[in-house]
């Protein structure tokens, strides 16, 4: 009987079986950032213990850095983090992707830029979107603080087995259906808890087809689908991302690859579970309300409690309509948005800043909005610029700023006001999530926020842009 690549690696890295049944796992990369680490290294240095193994951990600043005028002085509760990541991995001699040093920016963009983040690997981060790193056929886990303070003092992790659900889409996508809509379907479709206890594998026609970044985009958002992980099998275009990365070993590279796309899942590999979606159902998605799995096409009503099947269900849709403003029944396309906002781990990479650029000459951010472009690593950045698409950028009318998770959440100056409603392109529209505790988010692809920014609202960018003619890129 064959294996999924999830079996192959965690039996790989299986270390034993604690008493209470849970799996002690080896852990073969661990991320961190400013957020969740100072404690887990104060807990560390309470306890009389050092970092087992250093060179295995990778750090760098992303939630608190500000994306304007980085030299300024900070928050001090930032400052203070900032200061203490550097005492931290300087007395532990942990690698250290600071601003200094050209290759910071958001731990999920810069593990895989870096080619830290291989195939058939177990990688732990204190951050609940490392699911991304499984675009590279690894199992990557967000961990909470005291986990942190394990892998750094252990490098391992007490672990409970999944199951795995493989999920294939399979046909072809639409003309203007991108990755982030294909994961906030899956999501609408399974539910926001509808992963818990499971691995994620994505599969068929499409996944094949995704670029590296696509697969990033969808397998980032995996928990937001409640799965503890996600991840796509490694292939020839795995391997041709990582040929040559800084930390990926070119001595004998052919033998490495061979090794890295063993882990993919047997033929006959046997699943807990099997979903099957057509992509010709696909349309570009957008959340309505407060939980990722609040999706509709934008070609869709806004829900109305009315036809809630349950009384539950009804009060669900009732309280996210009155938090988000919105009224039940009518169209999502038109609601008036304040802010636009390109970038997160979820979509600020070089392919989401040249799509997005492929659509936006020849059009002017509409009056009264604020669009904000921030790149996912200073990596992207200095290929945006080599690119010229900065200019793409501003001559539009978005700010473009320096690198870090900005907007996606509210642990630096960029947050929403009030109520102001924003066209993100991050993974979360909870309550609050974006800095207002009035704030309300609304979850879309690159392209439909930019077509959001140009058209003041809700829009189509099939119809704001003219797609349709070809099919899409990505």
């Amino acid at each position: 009987m064959g294996k999924s690549l999830f079996q192959k690696v965690w039996d790989s890295h299986r270390i034993g079986t604690l008493t209470d049944g849970r799996t002690q796992l080896f852990i073969g990369t661990h991320l961190i950032h400013e957020v969740t680490s100072p404690q887990a290294f104060g807990m560390l240095r309470d306890l009389g213990l050092t970092v087992k193994y250093p060179q295995r951990t990778f750090a760098t600043v992303d939630h608190i850095v500000p994306t304007v005028d980085q030299d300024a002085p900070q928050d001090p509760l930032a400052a203070a983090m900032m200061e203490a990541l550097r005492k931290n991995v300087d007395d532990f001699g942990i690698t250290y992707f600071d601003l200094a040093s050209g290759r910071q920016g958001i731990v999920h963009v810069v593990g895989p830029e870096q080619g830290i983040t291989q195939p058939g690997t177990t990688i732990a981060c204190g951050d609940s979107h490392t699911a991304t790193h499984g675009a590279f056929g690894a199992i990557a886990f967000g961990i909470g603080t005291t986990q942190v303070r394990d892998v750094l003092a252990t490098q391992t992790l007490a672990l409970e087995a999944l199951k795995v659900r493989r999920i294939e889409v399979s046909g072809a996508l639409p003309p203007g259906v991108y990755a982030k809509d294909v994961i906030l379907h899956i999501i609408r479709l399974l539910g926001a808890k509808g992963g818990i206890g499971y691995a994620y594998e994505y599969a068929g026609e499409v996944f094949d087809r995704m670029s590296m970044e696509e697969r990033m985009t969808v397998c980032n958002m995996s928990i937001e689908g409640g799965a503890r992980c996600g991840y796509v099998n490694p292939d020839a275009k795995t391997v041709a991302y990582l040929s040559g990365r800084p930390y990926v070993d070119m001595g004998d590279f052919e033998a490495t690859a061979a090794r890295w796309l063993a882990y993919a899942s047997d033929p006959d590999a046997v699943y807990d579970d099997i979903v099957r979606i057509d992509a010709a159902g696909i349309e570009p998605t957008v959340t309505w309300g407060i939980s990722p799995d609040h999706g509709i096409a934008v070609s869709e009503p806004i829900p109305d409690p009315a036809a809630a099947a349950t009384q539950g269900e009804r009060e669900t849709i009732e309280e996210a309509l009155a938090y988000m403003k919105l009224p039940a029944g009518t169209p999502i396309k038109g609601v008036k948005i304040d802010v636009a906002f390109i970038g997160s781990c979820t979509n600020g990479r070089i392919s989401d800043f040249r799509e997005v650029a492929k659509f936006l000459r020849g059009h002017k951010v509409a009056p009264g909005v604020t669009a904000l472009a921030v790149p996912g690593s200073q990596i992207v950045a200095i290929q945006c610029e080599q690119e010229g698409l900065p200019e793409i950028f501003r001559e539009a009318g978005f700010e473009w700023r320096a690198a870090g998770c900005s907007m996606c959440l509210a642990m630096n100056p960029d947050k929403l006001v009030g109520d102001q409603l924003c066209a993100s392109s991050s993974n979360r529209n909870f309550k609050g999530r974006q800095g207002s505790p009035t704030g309300r988010t609304v979850l879309m692809s690159p392209v439909m926020v930019a077509a959001a920014a140009i058209r003041g609202s809700i829009a189509d960018a099939r119809e704001v842009f003219s797609l349709g003619q070809t099919p899409s890129a990505t």
